[in-house]
């Protein structure tokens, strides 16, 4: 455990020695910070049209009317932002030839793995944490249910780390950082599509077939406050599936060395 957390550690410090995560944490700031003074004046106008309607401001509930909708986009957002810090992770090992000095160091592939991982996980966490200030103002001046929100970060936290583990591997099969950045940025973007497909698609095994690649959809329930054992446990196979064939391609690349 020591190792990983080393690994981890080593991998999280060289994402702010560079401008890579204060550009990535910045991006993903500003475009929550956007959306979320778009969807709040919408909330309050819609509040102020049924006021005046005389039907009260209770009728227009804060978490269906704005915060699970902004979850949502948000969600979108980070198939942007993803890749940005996953390319990275093992392309730019193999480019600088550091490959070979890890891969011979006193560590297993796993540690390996996981320890890149979390660190790649350590930092979503960190874009995650900047928009806690924006919620935070909805129950000062608000009332919103705490329940949908803490589900909603979970389900974001799940996502984003299925998005990591996916990154992870793709950079594990190339020595290019834009190569890697493109192809998970397609790949997650055939999953985001797979839940589009469906209104195109007849027959059972097509439909079952693309609700199992439609990674966005297990996030729907986490944002109504419900979390499904079901959603939890594709994201975690997800992530699991996603880091051994990141070891499989590592384990590739030891015996090719």
């Amino acid at each position: 455990m020591r190792n990983i957390l080393a690994i981890a550690d080593r991998e999280l410090r060289s994402y702010f020695a560079s401008p890579i995560a204060y550009a990535v944490i910045g991006f993903f700031a500003l475009v929550f910070g956007w959306m979320f003074y778009t969807f709040l004046r919408f909330f309050v106008m819609q509040s102020m049209q049924m006021s005046q309607m005389g039907m009260g401001q209770g009728q227009v509930n804060v978490n269906q009317a704005m915060i699970r909708p902004l979850i949502l986009q948000i969600s979108v957002v980070t198939l942007f932002v993803l890749p940005m810090i996953t390319m990275r992770t093992y392309s730019e090992e193999k480019r600088s030839g550091t490959i070979e000095l890890l891969l011979t160091a006193p560590l297993t592939d796993l540690e390996i793995i996981l320890g890149k991982f979390l660190g790649a996980l350590g930092l979503y966490a960190a874009m995650l944490a900047v928009t806690l200030p924006c919620m935070l103002m909805l129950f000062a001046y608000g009332n919103p249910d705490w329940q949908p929100v803490a589900t909603s970060y979970l389900g974001l936290f799940l996502l984003g780390a299925s998005f990591i583990a996916i990154g992870l591997f793709i950079s594990s099969t190339t020595q290019n950082q834009i190569v890697a950045g493109v192809l998970t940025f397609v790949l997650l973007l055939m999953l985001l599509l797979a839940a589009w497909l469906r209104d195109f698609v007849t027959g059972p095994w097509a439909l079952n077939v693309l609700s199992a690649f439609a990674i966005f959809e297990h996030l729907d329930d986490f944002t109504k406050g419900v979390v499904d054992t079901k959603h939890v446990a594709y994201y975690l196979s997800l992530i699991t599936f996603g880091l051994f064939l990141t070891a499989r391609s590592v384990d590739g690349e030891r015996w090719r060395g």
